[in-house]
């Protein structure tokens, strides 16, 4: 009976750290008040207090977006090295 080998990939790699950096990066701006609590600069008459709250909106969308894209890289790598394993474990050719 042969023994199959099962590889597992860790849990925690790079790539889930960059996403969960691109997560967690417009909670700390958003909950750091202290850094933009203030009216100056203004922008075009808009208080820094209001404008700098409005572009971490589009900031935030941006990563997101980054790291669902991320997230799914990873998610298809994971089953395309799993199913290739499978593969390799059952004799048969790979593509």
């Amino acid at each position: 009976m042969p023994e199959t080998t099962e590889v597992k990939r860790p849990v925690i790699t790079p790539l889930r750290v960059v996403i969960a950096l691109c997560l967690i990066a417009p909670f700390v701006a958003m909950l750091w008040v202290s850094s933009y609590a203030k009216s100056d600069p203004a922008l075009g008459g808009i208080p820094f207090f209001y404008w700098y709250q409005m572009l971490w909106v589009l900031i935030s969308t941006a990563l997101t977006m980054i790291a669902y894209k991320l997230w799914q890289h990873d998610q298809r790598s994971r089953t395309a090295s799993g199913s290739r394993t499978s593969d390799d474990d059952k004799g048969g050719a790979s593509k």
